[in-house]
């Protein structure tokens, strides 16, 4: 039988961290922790568990995570973000998956995400497909630095598990805020490094769209008012991300805020 080793990434994850590593007990034969240096008690709590702890400074989510996959010890990879949990249907299709000896190269299961104490099962946050159960000698992480993706070899497909993996984001519309200055300060830095450019009419046209999009063609309107401050800040987070970029082709030093 296949072995399961589960890789999570942290920083300053301890209000997340012992939830996280709980719902992974009965599918993982090893637990793997890569922290960037957390100043909390994150380290205190993984060594509590007695998973395999590593600190590794960060350089982006995408290098973190494929160090991560070098790091483990099997060939099957569960990669976790701290803030992440499996809920039962997804721990038993897990189960079920490396019992028939894991006959895909990489298994996608949908995301669910909790914002400010509800769940959102609308709009651009559900059904949030991801890719987080791979072999990794066929798949790996895109090597950037936020938004990172899995990169399949040639010819692989993946199979879809039942069940969520559970996401419990923000707590507070301020935490959200502040997420969103930091991340669209590195996409607009990702996207200058790639050749993109902004403008006038993507600053006005894509926030319209994002906002559209999700709120209205993708129904996030049927989860009320959270439902709205998600599109709302979908919107503002891509104004951010053009806006800053716009700033970096004029030399103008953007922030994230720290």
């Amino acid at each position: 039988m296949e072995k399961l080793s589960v890789v999570i990434i942290t920083f300053n994850e301890q209000r997340n961290i012992g939830r996280c590593i709980d719902s992974v007990q009965s599918v993982a034969d090893e637990v793997l922790v890569i922290d960037s240096f957390s100043t909390d008690n994150t380290r205190a709590i993984c060594l509590e568990k007695k998973v395999r702890f590593i600190e590794h400074a960060f350089a982006g989510y995408g290098q973190q995570k494929n160090f991560g996959s070098r790091e483990a010890t099997h060939r099957y990879i569960l990669s976790l973000d701290a803030d992440e949990a499996l809920d039962p249907t997804l721990v038993s299709a897990i189960l079920q998956a490396r019992a028939a000896g894991f006959p895909a190269a990489g298994y996608i299961m949908n995301r669910c995400t909790n914002y400010c104490g509800k769940w959102i099962r609308h709009g651009d946050w559900y059904p949030d497909r991801k890719v987080r159960l791979f072999n990794k000698e066929k798949v790996c992480w895109s090597e950037d630095a936020v938004h990172e993706s899995t990169i399949p070899a040639d010819g692989i497909k993946f199979q879809q598990l039942t069940g969520d993996l559970l996401h419990y984001s923000y707590h507070s519309l301020e935490e959200h805020i502040i997420q969103n200055n930091r991340y669209s300060t590195i996409s607009a830095e990702l996207y200058f490094r790639k050749g993109k450019r902004s403008g006038w009419f993507k600053m006005l046209a894509n926030p319209a769209w994002a906002f559209i999009h999700g709120y209205l063609l993708r129904m996030g309107f049927l989860d009320g008012f959270y439902g709205f401050v998600i599109a709302k800040n979908v919107a503002h987070l891509t104004f951010m991300k053009y806006y800053k970029l716009y700033a970096l082709q004029k030399g103008i030093a953007v922030s994230n805020g720290r």
